[in-house]
């Protein structure tokens, strides 16, 4: 079980205070051994199936075939509808056990149930990604997963940590959250997704931090937030001297000495 705390931070500096965002549609690009684009939405619901693959302690592969599977059922989107009751991001249905209609639209519920199915598939680590997929969700299309497999790969090693710098993201001009609300927001988010324990929270609240106990782990955090940056006002993210900013929508390196190797820090917009 992961143990790291989330800081609450205070952020005393103002980076670019009144800064104009760009006008680029909010998309998001991720290298890793390949290249994907996804739009906000779908970057960051990817994000969440990642972490809480690794939450639930399964192993990689299982976060490719969950990936592959939410790419072919519903575009990596939280879908409110779909073939007969189908619902959310992996297109489960109501009728079929899956749970209530509003349980299955809670992606994080959704994401848990694919998971704890497709754990009981037997021998399902050693099946092609479709079939282990088929297993699950039973498909008039069973081959229709494996052709999601490569790019659910890409995101897999970005998502958990295998590269650095791997999820670049631009933001619109306006965010979603602001200030406290953004930064509850956030620290929610990493306690649900990846199980962190949250630290009693502050008033007036710019950013937080997470604990890395070394690179791999340092760099799924600062994937994850990046991913949330559209939907959770994330204005900065810095780890392993290099920084996401949302002007530049890109990683650069670290020019001003404040690089941190030991913890992830992201700064969310302030109020007003």
């Amino acid at each position: 079980m992961l143990v790291a705390v989330i800081g609450i931070l205070y952020v005393v500096r103002q980076f670019g205070e009144g800064l104009r965002l760009p006008l680029a549609s909010r998309t998001c690009t991720v290298q890793a051994d390949g290249k994907v684009a996804l739009d906000a939405d779908q970057m960051a619901n990817a994000a969440t199936i990642a972490a809480i693959g690794i939450q639930r302690e399964m192993p990689e592969r299982a976060v490719v075939v969950a990936l592959a599977t939410a790419y072919q059922e519903s575009g990596l989107r939280n879908l409110d509808g779909g073939d007969r009751d189908s619902i959310g991001l992996f297109q489960q249905r109501p009728s079929q056990g899956w749970g209530t209609p509003a349980q299955i639209s809670d992606p994080r519920y959704a994401t848990n149930r694919f998971y704890a199915a497709l754990k009981k598939v037997r021998g399902w680590e050693r099946m092609r990604v479709t079939d282990a997929a088929q297993k699950v969700q039973r498909s008039a299309f069973p081959e229709a997963y494996q052709k999601w497999a490569d790019e659910s790969q890409v995101l897999t090693r970005a998502l958990l940590g295998h590269a650095t710098g791997a999820v670049a993201c631009s933001v619109g001009r306006d965010p979603a959250m602001r200030g406290t609300a953004a930064t509850a927001a956030l620290t929610r988010g990493l306690t649900l997704d990846w199980g962190l324990a949250a630290s009693a929270a502050a008033t007036d609240l710019t950013g937080l931090s997470v604990p890395a106990a070394d690179q791999r782990g340092g760099w799924r955090y600062a994937h994850w937030l990046v991913s949330h940056a559209g939907d959770h006002g994330v204005k900065r993210v810095r780890f392993g001297g290099l920084e996401w900013t949302a002007r530049g929508g890109t990683w650069n390196p670290v020019t001003d000495g404040s690089a941190e190797e030991s913890r992830v820090v992201a700064e969310v917009f302030a109020e007003g």
